[in-house]
């Protein structure tokens, strides 16, 4: 069997692998390409070539059973609208209605928008010496922007979000988290009354669109069911939240650890969009994707049974290289595809409005403070069960 020594552990609860899971991928691709962890009962996937060709065998890796370890392995069942935990046919009409919130115009009219928010949490810290870019901006930016696209009020954002990072952390690492059925309905029913309000209040939002969207099933429409307006919205509003926040604190650290790339940027705003894209390379937010086994397989010799839990890990393939020259190196310059948001089926819907906020909160921060380091004394991780990245990013600007 694939895990034949003792000093390989890959274990996603763990802190410290958490922190720094590069140096273990590594090993993995190398030592133990079909790797199999029997504690937490779980195979994975760590080069490239197998992670990429598994994110789109959604026939046999599915979503359905849930995409985090303990989900999958808790057997719950999954509510309709969590399109990140569906299979066709059902995914690919719930993503047919969801593309809705993420459509080039929506995006094309948004940027002022985010650059509004992005001038609320900035200008009142021009001046000071330093402050938190998580607390202070990388929360606050998604979170006002999502929260724009769902239609929730600004006064009632922070709870959500705050929610939302609370149900997902992981509280310590000494074991797997065991997950609650009774975080769908919790978790959905902080929108309801959203919902009735937005029922009688219709507006250019999400939340209208959805009560207004017809699905077909059997070749029959019908409009969606208040259940699945609210699940849609939970999902939306975590999903836009949570990966963007870490994805603007990785740009803020790498790019202080890097301060002759962040130079060339500041002179030359056009290189930002490589920059965003080689952060999501270098430090995926979500860098591991579970999928429940629905056929028997083989990988490098070894079998996969049927029911088994497969971890396809999409943070270490960006690191491989067999796909890319110097995988361990940041470099703005570089070009070509990556696996942060996926590939195939469940390509991240919301990826070209966190490339939109990566890209117009790194133009922001520069144009006011060119310089940076990390003060990693005050510095913390958020761990969580699905996203990594920080959760405290204190900066000293000059």
């Amino acid at each position: 069997m694939t895990e034949t020594r003792a000093d390989l552990v890959y274990d996603p609860y763990d802190f410290a692998i958490d922190a720094d899971p590069y140096p273990v991928w590594r090993r993995l691709r190398e030592e133990a390409p079909l790797y199999r962890n029997g504690e937490h009962g779980f195979f994975a996937l760590s080069r490239y070539d197998d992670v990429a060709a598994g994110l789109q065998d959604w026939d046999t890796f599915r979503s359905g059973r849930g995409t985090v370890v303990d989900v999958i392995a808790s057997g719950a069942q999954i509510p309709p609208g969590i399109i990140l935990w569906e299979d066709p046919p059902l995914h690919d009409a719930h993503r047919k209605l969801l593309a809705k919130v993420f459509s080039p115009r929506r995006m094309l009219a948004i940027e002022p928008r985010i650059r509004a928010f992005c001038a609320t949490a900035l200008d009142p810290l021009v001046g000071a010496a330093g402050f938190d870019v998580i607390a202070d901006f990388g929360a606050f930016m998604p979170m006002r922007t999502i929260g724009y696209l769902l239609g929730i009020p600004e006064a009632d954002q922070a709870a959500i979000r705050d929610g939302t990072d609370s149900a997902i952390g992981l509280r310590d690492d000494s074991s797997a988290p065991v997950f609650d059925q009774g975080n769908f309905e919790r978790s959905a029913e902080v929108f309801a009354d959203y919902i009735d309000w937005r029922a009688e209040r219709p507006a250019d939002d999400l939340m209208t669109e959805l009560l207004r969207a017809e699905v077909e099933e059997d070749g029959v429409s019908r409009r969606l069911t208040r259940a699945e307006v609210l699940t849609y919205t939970s999902v939306v509003a975590g999903a836009g939240n949570e990966t963007t926040t870490r994805l603007i604190g990785f740009m803020a650290q790498l790019l202080a650890e890097h301060p002759e790339q962040r130079a060339e940027l500041a002179a030359d705003p056009a290189l930002i969009p490589g920059a965003v894209e080689e952060a999501l390379r270098f430090e995926p937010p979500s860098p591991v994707q579970a999928r429940w086994v629905a056929r028997d397989v083989r990988y490098h010799g070894e079998p996969v049974p049927e029911g088994s839990i497969m971890l396809l890990l999409n943070g270490s393939a960006n690191r491989d290289p067999r796909r890319f020259t110097d995988p361990d190196r940041f470099d703005i310059h570089r070009r070509g595809g990556h696996l942060a948001f996926g590939h195939g089926l469940h390509f991240c819907l919301g990826a070209a409005l966190a490339r939109l906020e990566g890209r117009i909160a790194l133009e922001e921060l520069l144009r006011r403070w060119p310089r940076w380091e990390v003060d990693y004394a005050g510095a913390a991780r958020a761990h969580t069960t699905s996203v990594r990245g920080w959760g405290r990013l204190p900066l000293v600007v000059g």
